[in-house]
């Protein structure tokens, strides 16, 4: 059961790489507003709610096919692995500056005890890039992305 829960909790992980239980706040006033009046946000600029599931879809897909990362998935139930989905989603939607509420657990707590280490921060970096190229996302929306991803990243990676 243990391994369940972990398991679970390692999905939200990847999913920024997990994207934003910092502040959301701070994440939308850091890089997801508009860099001028007109300029829509980074959430308009993914896609919406559409654009940004169709990302979750295939980087989580992509991480559960990587032999470096599908450890952190093994024995999910069909409600967990929507569940984690869901997370992931609302989490990128929230941080991107969309009207999604993120109510997961913040990055440290959901990721403790699970010895995350740089290698497979860079295999799931990786994967998100493989899926933005896939999507045609432009670097201006990947930067903003990448900074979001900079903030969260001390609380993931604890693993020498």
């Amino acid at each position: 059961m243990k391994h369940l829960v972990l398991s679970a909790i390692a999905l939200s992980f990847f999913v920024v790489v997990s994207y934003a239980t910092i502040n959301t706040t701070a994440a939308r006033a850091d890089s997801a507003a508009p860099a001028a009046a007109g300029t829509p946000s980074l959430y308009k600029r993914l896609g919406g709610y559409d654009g940004l599931a169709a990302v979750t879809d295939d980087f989580i897909g992509r991480l559960v096919r990587d032999p470096q990362l599908s450890k952190f998935f093994v024995g999910l139930s069909d409600d967990s692995k929507a569940r984690v989905r869901q997370l992931f989603l609302d989490e990128l939607c929230a941080a991107s500056g969309g009207p999604c509420l993120y109510i997961g657990r913040d990055m440290k707590t959901a990721h403790k005890g699970l010895n995350i280490n740089e290698a497979e921060w860079n295999a799931a970096g990786a994967d998100l890039t493989a899926t933005f190229d896939k999507f045609g996302v432009k670097q201006r929306e990947r930067d903003d992305l990448g900074a979001i991803l900079a903030k969260v990243k001390p609380d993931i990676v604890t693993a020498k």
